[in-house]
């Protein structure tokens, strides 16, 4: 019997893949309680957030500044944000270049890049400096988000216009019109809901590119890649498909029969932190129904909740529940908005998480540097070249 050779190990240390439960920070940002399905942003739950009238910009001066505006801190705010829309010609012709050959996700990225290379103190990294980024990529997000999903139908690139509020003109830039006042309100919630959330998996990439001390461009393009995985934001666009597979409620039963049988992953269910109901999904469900009965599909709804039913009776003895991701896609499939662009639409609401926690970080910033066990070989023979 071989012996067993010693690993590069040093000092007690539990392992869990993924790095669960692992800490890498201090941060007063927000809070996941998972236990109780509750989400808080700075102190304030996100139903208070979203039922506040704030809106979208509230939320984001909430997570980036530390606290709530007084009303004429967010007029001023929503001011600054309002002027900073505007994207550069050379961002328009990147995403009339590539925006119809390529997923959405893929043309964010690019387009942060380029904003990049052409800010001239991209690489000044500071607080002031990186807050004036994140402001500017805050504002910037809806206008590229509404152009990509404009271009890959065929459209002309539409200007924002500062005199609407944050997600008014996201959606006048994506569908060409002016929103009716209840779709930009739920827009709002969306975006509010999906700010910010913990130590996720494109929140810490964001971060541990930014804690080398690159530039903001460079921090937020990692995010997004992060993001763009169907185990995180791209979630809602798996999901929305899986509804619209089933088809028809009747058949939803005999699906998950057969994804049963299959051993298959049904998007939408179980989170790494929430045990209980996904505080997020509670809000979306009742909007999801009104939205989708409005658009005549009504029936995605129906199965959304036949399918919940099923999985919760045999899964939620182990704390699967739906999360964020099983309604929003049935709200922005009513909205008329395209499936590629939800995780897109998921980068324009936590532009500001992932600022706020880069902003956080930065005044002690330290080159974040977890180890791996190593498992492999201690002592190979070397054989060399010319005897192989």
């Amino acid at each position: 019997m071989a012996e067993e050779k010693p690993r590069q190990f040093v000092g007690k240390t539990e392992f869990k893949k993924g790095l669960e439960g692992a800490i890498t920070n201090e941060s007063s940002i927000s809070y996941v309680d998972g236990a109780n399905g509750k989400l808080i942003y700075r102190g304030f739950s996100i139903d208070d957030l979203c039922a506040g009238g704030g809106g979208f910009e509230e939320t984001a001066y909430l997570l980036i500044d530390g606290e709530l505006p007084t009303k004429a801190q967010l007029g001023a705010f929503s001011k600054d944000l309002a002027g900073r829309r505007a994207i550069p010609q050379e961002v328009k012709d990147l995403i009339i270049m590539i925006g119809s050959r390529t997923h959405p996700m893929n043309t964010l990225r690019t387009a942060v890049s380029v904003l990049g290379c052409l800010n001239t103190k991209e690489f000044e990294v500071n607080v002031e400096n990186d807050l004036d980024i994140a402001m500017s990529l805050t504002a910037q997000f809806p206008t590229v988000a509404a152009a990509i999903q404009r271009v890959r139908n065929g459209q002309s690139i539409l200007d924002p216009d500062p005199s609407l509020g944050h997600s008014e003109d996201f959606m006048r830039m994506m569908t060409g019109e002016a929103a009716d006042p209840r779709t930009a309100e739920v827009m709002d919630m969306a975006l509010i809901i999906h700010a910010e959330h913990g130590m996720n998996a494109s929140t810490f990439s964001a971060m541990v590119t930014n804690s080398s001390l690159t530039d903001m461009y460079s921090s937020i393009c990692a995010g997004i890649g992060s993001l763009k995985g169907p185990l995180h934001g791209g979630a809602n666009e798996a999901t929305l498909n899986t509804f619209l597979e089933i088809e028809d409620p009747a058949k939803t039963d005999e699906w998950f029969a057969a994804a049963k049988e299959k051993k298959q992953k049904v998007m939408g269910f179980g989170h790494r932190v929430y045990k209980a109901y996904d505080p997020r999904a509670v809000i979306f469900d009742p909007i999801a129904n009104e939205f989708a009965e409005r658009a005549g599909s009504g029936h995605l709804h129906e199965i959304a909740k036949k399918l919940e039913a099923l999985v919760v009776a045999d899964l939620g003895g182990k704390g699967i529940f739906p999360n964020v991701d099983f309604f929003s896609g049935v709200i922005y499939n009513a909205m008329g908005i395209d499936t590629d662009m939800f995780t897109p639409i998921f980068a324009v609401a936590r532009i500001a998480g992932w600022s706020a926690r880069i902003l956080e970080y930065l005044p002690e910033n330290r080159l974040f540097r977890p180890r791996a066990v190593y498992v492999g070989d201690l002592e190979s023979n070397y054989t060399p070249i010319d005897q192989r």
